[in-house]
């Protein structure tokens, strides 16, 4: 368990990222690093300022796709876990952020109760959510292509295809997934080595 968890809000609601300070200003644990409004600035400052936690609003600016593509981002470039705030409900953006954030967490605006326990428990281990979007993430891939991709993360699996093959499914998992390489693959899902 983490002494203290660091804390960056990418928020571009001023009034409730009021909110979220103030509710993270109550909790011994929780360290608030800084206050982002914009995509890039997130990038940005999750890259300069190393937290543990982003909380990352899902509609910022004009569109709901910045927050997944920021989240994205962060997930690839850092060790920060993203816990997604949104008050959209739609399933069809849901589905989408589920599987193309790399998020750990998905909490709706109107349950701010459970915000400071998904904090420490995103914090402190692999929750049983960040699994469960993580699998959202790899339903894209079929059969085959999800024992390729336990296997580039070092898994043992026993395959019966070509060393041709199996390249081909390394190269389409990649695509699939909007991975540059392997590297970036094993970041993202690192929690899954070593099972």
């Amino acid at each position: 368990m983490k002494e203290s968890i660091k804390v960056l809000i990418v928020e571009d609601d001023d009034d409730f990222a009021y909110l979220l300070q103030k509710e993270l200003g109550r909790q011994e644990r929780i360290v608030l690093v800084g206050i982002c409004r914009e995509k890039e600035e997130a990038i940005t400052q999750t890259e300069a300022l190393r937290p543990d936690i982003v909380l990352m609003d899902l509609h910022l600016g004009s569109s709901y796709s910045d927050g997944i593509e920021a989240s994205r981002r962060i997930r690839i470039a850092t060790d920060a876990k993203v816990l997604i705030l949104t008050a959209l409900g739609a399933d069809e953006i849901i589905r989408e952020a589920a599987g193309r954030s790399f998020a750990s967490g998905y909490i709706f605006k109107d349950q701010m109760p459970l915000l400071i326990e998904n904090i420490y428990a995103a914090a402190d281990r692999v929750t049983g959510q960040e699994r469960i979007l993580a699998q959202a993430s790899l339903s894209c891939l079929s059969a085959a292509e999800k024992t390729v991709f336990y296997m580039m993360l070092g898994r043992e699996e026993r395959l019966r295809s070509s060393k041709k093959t199996i390249a081909n499914q390394k190269t389409q998992i990649l695509k699939k997934l909007g991975l540059d390489n392997v590297n970036e693959l094993r970041h993202v899902f690192r929690f899954y080595i070593g099972e």
